[in-house]
C-alpha cells in the first residue's frame, strides 16, 4: 500500500526540529514570496521594553504621504522606466528627500494599480467577445435549421451539402464548447482582476545573433490564436502556492537522485543498450511524491545523456524562457504559456526561479493524440556548480480535469564542460493514457523514441549545432551558391527557422485546430483542415486549406530521408515542379550530418511560357526523427533576404515531410512489418486555394487537394520501393 501523499501532507516536511538542506531551501522560497505581498509604505509603533508584554500591540500603522511634487516626479519616471534598479531608486530617492524604500514600494504599488486597470479592461473584452460568440451561434443554428435539399426541398443530409456546409456544423459544436468555456471564465472573473497576466513575465532576452531562438511568441500557436492555453487553464491560487513550492522541492531531490549513474533505480537491458525504470524501487526510494500511479494510466521512464556545443548560461535561458523552449523544441511542443511566475530567482540569473506553465507536447502526425500537462518548473543552481530544471504536474490541484498524462519530476542536470561545451542528462518520466495511439505508431510510441528523454536531447543537440552555425560571422567552406555576405546567410536562416516552425505548429493532433478526414478510418486517410489568412505578411491572404496524412513504408528511415532531400529525385514526387530540372542555387550547412542544411532550390520550368520558381528548403535529420521542409517563395523576396534584409515580410506556406522510425530499431531478415525497420512518413501540404480571404471553399478545391496528396504518396512509395529493391 503506498503512503499518503504529499497533497494529503504537504505540511509535515515542517515537524522535523532538526531542518534538512531540502526544508531550508522551502523556507526561503517562502520567505522571497511572502516578502513580495507588502505594498503599503508604513511604520509599525515604538516597543520599548517597558512595554507590557501582555498588552495586544497596537494594529494602527502611521502611513507615508507623499507630497504633490513627489507624486508627479514619480509619475514621470513610470511612464520612462516602470521597472527602476537599484542606482535609480536611490538617484530618485535623494532628489525627491525619499528613502529607496520609499520609492520601491510606490513603484510597486503603481505596477499593481496599472495592471489592475489591464485586467479589468480585459474582462470587458471576454464579455464583449462572449457575446459575440452567442450571436454567431444563433446565425449558424438558423442557416442548419433552414438548409434545404436543392433537389426535393426538404432538410439536407450531410452527404448532399457542401464542404462549407458540412464544415458549419462541426464550427458550430466547436462553437458551442467555446461559449461554455468563456461564460464560465467570465462568471469567475467578473469583479475581480485575473490572478495571472502572461504579458508581466520577465523579458530577459538573448542575444545571440541573428539567428538565435528569439521571441516569436506570434508563431507559437499561430494557426489558432495563441490566447486558447491561456483560457482553459487559470493560474494558481494563493492558497495552493505554499504547497506548489514544497511540491517543487521535493521534485528536485527526486530528479537529482533520477539522474545519477549507479542507481538501483535503473535497470540496465541484457544488451546493455538501454534501461528502464524499476518501479518497486522507485516508489520504495519516493513514497510521497505527487502519489501512487491512477488506473488506466501507464508509467514510461527514459535517462539519456549528450554533450551539446552550448555553455549552461544560454541553455538555462532557453529552458526558462516559454518562447525560446518553444521554438528549440518545436518538434516535440506544439503549445507552451507560463501562466504565472512565483519566483524570477537570485543573483540576476534563474537559480531559485519558479513558474507555474502549461504545455501540449506533440509527434508529428495526426494518428498520435498530443499530451497536456500542467506543471510547475524549478530551476536551480547546486552547489557543486550543476545547474538543474525540473517539472512536476500539478493537476492535483485541478481535480474536475481528466487525467490522460502527468509528468512526475522530469527534467534535466546540466554541468559546464571547457570550451562553451555542456553535458545535459535528461530524465522523462510520465504517467500516461495512450489507447488512442494509431496502431502503427504504438511500437514507436512504447520504444519512448516519440516522447522519451532521447527524443528531447537529440533535439537539443541538434539544434545547438544550428544555433552554433547560425553565429558565424564569416561563410563558411561548406556553403556554395548565391550567398555572398554573412547577413544574407543569417536573414536565409532566420526565414528558414521561420519556415520550420510553422510546419510542425500545424502537422500534429494539437487540441487547438480540429483536422476533417474525408474518407473511411484507415490510417493513410487524408486529413484536412482550413483558415483564414489575414493581414500577416508572413503569410500570403486568401484561404489556406492544410491537408495531411500518415503511413507506414517499408524501407528504411535514412533511405528515404536522403531521396525526399535530394533536389536529383524532386521531379519524381513533387507534381508541382511540372518534371523540370531543379538546381541548388544556396545552401547552408548547419549540423556534422550532411543532411541538416538549408538550401534554395531553382525549379526550371519544362515548359517555356512558365515562370521558374523558387523553393527554400530546409532538412534535419537525428536519431529519432527527420523532416524535409519546403515553401515556394518569390524571387524579388527572395533577393532582398540574400542582401541581408528583413526575413520576416517574405510570405511563406510551408509543406513537408515528418519521417520517424517504426520503432526502437532494424531487425535482422529484412522490413516485413511494422516495428522491423521501415518509416513512418506523415506528408504535409499547406495550399493557398483563394487569394479573398473572406471567401468559400469549394469541394472542388478540396478534391484537387486530396487528390494530390494522394498523387504524392503513390508516387514517393514506387519511388522509394525502387530505389529499396
Amino acid at each position: 500500500m503506498f503512503q499518503q501523499n504529499m497533497f494529503d501532507h504537504h505540511h509535515h516536511l515542517l515537524d522535523m526540529t532538526n531542518k534538512s538542506q531540502e526544508e531550508n531551501e522551502l523556507d526561503m522560497l517562502n520567505d522571497e514570496f511572502e516578502s513580495k505581498s507588502g505594498t503599503d509604505i508604513m511604520e509599525a509603533p515604538g516597543s520599548g521594553d517597558d512595554q507590557d508584554p501582555n498588552q495586544r500591540p497596537n494594529k494602527k500603522k502611521r502611513y507615508h504621504r507623499h507630497t504633490q511634487h513627489q507624486i508627479q516626479e514619480m509619475e514621470s519616471f513610470f511612464k520612462e522606466c516602470p521597472h527602476p534598479d537599484d542606482k535609480q531608486r536611490k538617484e530618485l530617492g535623494r532628489r525627491l528627500g525619499l528613502e529607496p524604500l520609499q520609492v520601491k514600494f510606490w513603484f510597486q504599488n503603481k505596477r499593481t494599480q496599472m495592471k489592475a486597470q489591464h485586467e479589468r479592461h480585459e474582462n470587458t473584452q471576454l464579455r464583449n467577445e462572449n457575446e459575440k460568440l452567442r450571436m454567431e451561434n444563433i446565425r449558424y443554428k438558423e442557416a442548419l435549421t433552414n438548409a434545404a435539399c436543392p433537389n426535393c426541398g426538404g432538410p439536407a443530409a450531410i452527404g448532399e451539402m457542401s464542404f462549407d456546409e458540412h464544415h458549419l456544423r462541426i464550427e458550430n459544436a466547436r462553437l458551442r464548447d467555446e461559449i461554455d468555456r468563456i461564460s464560465g471564465i467570465a462568471a469567475k472573473y467578473v469583479g475581480k482582476p485575473l490572478l495571472t497576466y502572461p504579458h508581466l513575465t520577465p523579458q530577459r532576452s538573448l542575444d545571440l545573433g541573428v539567428g538565435s531562438f528569439g521571441t516569436q511568441s506570434s508563431l507559437v500557436g499561430e494557426i489558432f490564436g495563441d490566447g486558447d492555453l491561456l483560457r482553459s487553464v487559470s493560474g494558481p491560487t494563493e492558497a495552493d502556492k505554499p504547497m506548489i513550492i514544497e511540491l517543487a522541492v521535493a521534485a528536485m531531490e527526486e530528479l537529482i537522485r533520477m539522474a545519477q549513474p549507479g542507481e538501483a533505480l535503473w535497470m540496465p537491458s541484457t544488451d546493455n543498450s538501454s534501461e528502464s525504470l524499476n518501479e518497486d524501487e522507485y516508489f520504495r526510494t519516493f513514497p510521497r511524491g505527487i502519489g501512487p500511479k491512477p488506473l488506466g494510466l501507464k508509467s514510461e521512464a527514459s535517462r539519456e545523456s549528450v554533450v551539446v556545443i552550448m555553455n549552461h548560461v544560454n541553455l538555462v535561458e532557453i529552458l526558462m524562457d516559454v518562447n525560446q523552449w518553444s521554438n528549440v523544441f518545436s518538434s516535440i511542443v506544439s503549445r507552451a504559456m507560463t501562466l504565472e511566475v512565483l519566483s524570477t530567482g537570485v543573483a540576476g540569473n534563474y537559480n531559485g526561479a519558479l513558474q507555474v506553465m502549461t504545455a501540449e507536447f506533440q509527434v508529428p502526425s495526426p494518428l498520435v493524440p498530443t499530451r497536456e500537462n500542467y506543471f510547475v518548473r524549478y530551476c536551480k543552481q547546486h552547489s557543486d556548480g550543476t545547474w538543474a530544471v525540473v517539472d512536476v504536474s500539478l493537476d492535483s490541484l485541478r481535480p474536475t480535469s481528466i487525467l490522460r498524462c502527468r509528468r512526475r519530476p522530469s527534467g534535466c542536470l546540466i554541468q559546464e564542460l571547457p570550451n562553451g561545451y555542456s553535458k545535459v542528462t535528461w530524465v522523462e518520466h510520465v504517467e500516461v493514457d495512450d489507447r488512442a495511439v494509431h496502431n502503427i505508431y504504438r511500437s514507436l510510441v512504447n520504444s519512448g523514441l516519440a516522447f522519451g528523454a532521447k527524443r528531447w536531447v537529440a533535439t537539443l543537440d541538434r539544434q545547438c549545432e544550428r544555433l552554433a552555425s547560425s553565429m558565424a560571422n564569416n561563410i563558411p567552406a561548406g556553403d556554395i551558391g548565391v550567398i555572398t555576405s554573412p547577413e544574407g546567410r543569417k536573414s536565409m536562416l532566420k526565414l528558414a527557422e521561420r519556415m520550420v516552425l510553422s510546419f510542425c505548429t500545424g502537422v500534429g493532433a494539437s487540441t487547438a485546430h480540429t483536422w476533417t478526414t474525408l474518407s473511411g478510418s484507415g490510417a493513410d486517410d487524408v486529413r484536412v483542415m482550413t483558415r483564414k489568412s489575414m493581414d500577416d505578411p508572413g503569410r500570403p491572404p486568401g484561404i489556406v486549406l492544410s491537408a495531411a496524412t500518415s503511413f507506414w513504408i517499408p524501407v528504411p528511415p535514412k533511405r528515404v530521408f536522403d531521396f525526399l532531400r535530394d533536389e536529383n529525385s524532386r521531379s519524381e514526387w513533387d507534381i508541382l515542379s511540372n518534371g523540370g530540372l531543379v538546381q541548388e542555387m544556396a545552401h547552408i550547412a548547419n549540423g556534422r550530418d550532411p543532411g541538416n542544411c538549408v538550401s534554395l532550390l531553382r525549379v526550371n520550368s519544362a515548359n517555356s511560357s512558365q515562370s521558374n520558381m523558387l523553393i527554400l528548403q530546409e532538412s534535419c535529420t537525428d536519431s529519432t526523427g527527420s523532416y524535409v521542409i519546403y515553401a515556394p517563395v518569390d524571387i524579388v523576396a527572395m533577393n532582398v533576404v540574400l542582401s541581408g534584409g528583413d526575413p520576416d515580410y517574405v510570405a511563406l506556406l510551408p509543406s513537408g515531410f515528418a519521417i520517424l522510425p517504426d520503432g526502437p530499431g532494424e531487425h535482422g531478415g529484412g522490413v516485413l512489418e511494422v516495428g522491423s525497420g521501415g518509416s513512418l512518413l506523415t506528408v504535409a501540404f499547406q495550399i493557398l486555394v483563394d487569394s479573398v480571404p473572406t471567401a468559400k471553399l469549394s469541394l472542388g478545391s478540396v478534391a484537387t487537394v486530396n487528390s494530390l496528396i494522394k498523387c504524392t504518396v503513390e508516387r514517393i512509395k514506387g519511388a522509394v520501393a525502387r530505389e529499396n529493391a
